[in-house]
């Protein structure tokens, strides 16, 4: 079956906004010390140690890994020691119901972007974005270049890409709605980017307008994950229950992965029984940056309500 749309006719030719070679370049060293940190960080690589093998001096690679990751490498170690060691799921129980009944208040931080957000309906989804249209633009973010993706009613899409790999995840998120009509816009889907990485434009009086598009079940669980706080997590299980259908975590599963609005509505929070870190669309490596992003802002522990 040929798809319904075809990404030669998206005007202009999409091709991967480049930052530089130097910002490429000096996210290919964030990343190789983040992957360092994440799967060694039982070893505690000192700062000294992480800039030798980055080829840097240790006040360089503090100054690249600050500024693209916001923290640094030995704060970003501390997170993620303290995630290990605190068990990300401490009982059984699930404390998501309670959090329901505190809502969307910046002290409880239950929603720290302060997103407003509006689902289209059945019928909408169902025409698979037929009429729809869609503007997006890649940009820089602290874990590599993300595809924004935005309608006249809010940010609809957010993807992310490996050096090289633009061309997949622009291809990948237009396949969700391969009828709409995708116009490539940088300069439209700029604030987004500047507002959702910049937590210091987090602000409740100026919430970030964001669209779903998905089936009913869909829209249900990823209004569920926008209620789980910034430095905890929960489990499929535990949505399912709270979405009154234990039985569905399976269900819930696919939902999460077909989340389209990554990080902003917060699929990186949900993890597998027992703490495992389960997967993450965009790669279990950035799933843990975020993650370790986020606990520093948030606090010390990270714990699974």
């Amino acid at each position: 079956m040929t798809k319904a749309f075809d990404l030669a006719r998206l005007a202009p030719d999409p091709q991967p906004i480049s930052i530089g070679a130097e910002a490429a370049e000096n996210y290919d060293v964030v990343r190789r010390t983040l992957k360092r940190i994440t799967e060694d960080w039982r070893e505690q690589p000192s700062l000294e140690q992480l800039a030798g093998e980055a080829g840097l001096q240790p006040i360089q690679l503090q100054r690249v890994f600050s500024r693209w990751a916001g923290l640094t490498p030995k704060q970003f170690l501390q997170a993620i020691t303290l995630d290990h060691a605190k068990a990300l799921l401490r009982g059984s129980a699930s404390v998501l119901d309670a959090s329901f009944e505190v809502g969307l208040s910046g002290s409880s931080r239950l929603h720290d972007l302060f997103v407003t957000h509006e689902a289209m309906t059945p019928g909408d989804y169902r025409s698979r974005g037929a009429g729809l249209k869609i503007v997006y633009g890649f940009h820089p973010s602290p874990f590599g270049q993300v595809l924004v993706m935005a309608t006249d009613k809010g940010l609809a899409g957010l993807g992310f890409a490996d050096p090289g790999e633009e061309h997949a995840t622009l291809e990948d998120m237009c396949a969700r709605w391969p009828a709409a009509n995708f116009i490539a816009d940088q300069e439209a889907t700029a604030s987004y980017a500047g507002r959702v990485f910049d937590p210091q434009r987090w602000q409740q009086d100026q919430p970030l307008n964001i669209v779903m598009i998905g089936t009913d079940f869909e829209i249900r669980v990823w209004q569920t994950l926008l209620k789980i706080p910034m430095g905890t997590a929960s489990t499929y299980s535990d949505i399912a229950a709270c979405l009154g259908n234990p039985k569905a975590s399976r269900a819930v599963g696919s939902a999460v992965g077909r989340n389209p609005i990554s990080f902003v509505v917060p699929c990186h929070r949900v993890l597998a029984k027992g703490g495992k870190l389960g997967g993450y669309h965009w790669g279990l490596t950035r799933k843990r940056a975020i993650l370790g992003w986020e606990s520093g802002l948030a606090g010390p522990v990270l714990e699974c309500v």
